[in-house]
């Protein structure tokens, strides 16, 4: 008579060990922005915000010079870029406006907003180049210095200073047509800031330890009774 086999309650030595806590490999990786998303927004930070600087900078500088006729001598006569027009750093401070919206909206109002960026390039460029040529200013300033309203500026000469800001409208325009092309790709705002106007909720307090001091002060500070057997959660009176 033989003894009846005892049944093999472990482990089979044949299957594959998978561990007791082998990760679940079907769990989908946190998604993140394309790194071709990031360079274009890298590039359209970095255009926009150079091309603005470069054309705030060159607007104040000297755009053309000449001379006025005085008595039986000359006297020089410079016009900055603010003389000339003033179109260009109007643009250029709204293209950087522009720029930092781009960040706060999202959809439609995106697009609206790198379009705007880039008409500020583009009409800022536009208005140097038209005013690299102009001596209207200059004949002004001849006509205040000497007096008479019909005197002009002689020996007129123009600087390099307006197409530089031509240069840095174009980079504005370049950064509003990277926003149009890549813009709905690019992070917004983080939506924690954004109110959903809702009804904000109180959060239930921790109970209160009458034996702990510190959790009486909170609880004081919360606007709550730490003497109530309801562990402080009802405010108290007229604070």
């Amino acid at each position: 008579m033989s003894a009846a086999p005892v049944p093999h309650t472990g482990p089979d030595p044949d299957s594959p060990d998978t561990g007791p806590d082998t990760p679940d490999t079907d769990t989908p990786a946190p998604r993140t922005a394309p790194a071709g998303s990031r360079r274009s927004l890298a590039a359209a930070l970095l255009l926009g915000a150079v091309g603005a600087a470069v054309v705030l900078l060159a607007s104040g500088q000297v755009w053309a010079e000449g001379q006025a006729a005085v008595g039986g001598g000359t006297l020089p006569l410079r016009a900055k870029g603010g003389d000339v027009t003033g179109l260009p750093t109007a643009l250029a401070v709204v293209g950087l406006a522009a720029l930092v919206a781009v960040f706060a909206v999202r959809g439609a109002g995106r697009l609206l907003v790198a379009a705007l960026l880039a008409l500020s390039g583009a009409g800022a460029a536009v208005a140097a180049a038209l005013g690299a040529a102009d001596r209207a200013a200059l004949d002004e300033a001849a006509a205040r210095t000497t007096g008479d309203l019909a005197a002009t500026v002689q020996a007129l000469t123009h600087t390099g200073w307006p197409y530089v800001t031509v240069a840095g409208g174009v980079l504005i325009l370049l950064a509003g047509v990277l926003a149009l092309r890549y813009g709905t790709r690019w992070p917004a705002m983080s939506g924690r800031y954004e109110r959903d106007g809702g009804p904000r909720t109180r959060s239930a307090a921790a109970a209160v330890d009458p034996d702990r001091p510190e959790d009486l002060w909170k609880a004081l500070d919360r606007g709550e009774d730490p003497t109530r057997e309801d562990g402080g959660q009802a405010r108290t009176a007229d604070r």
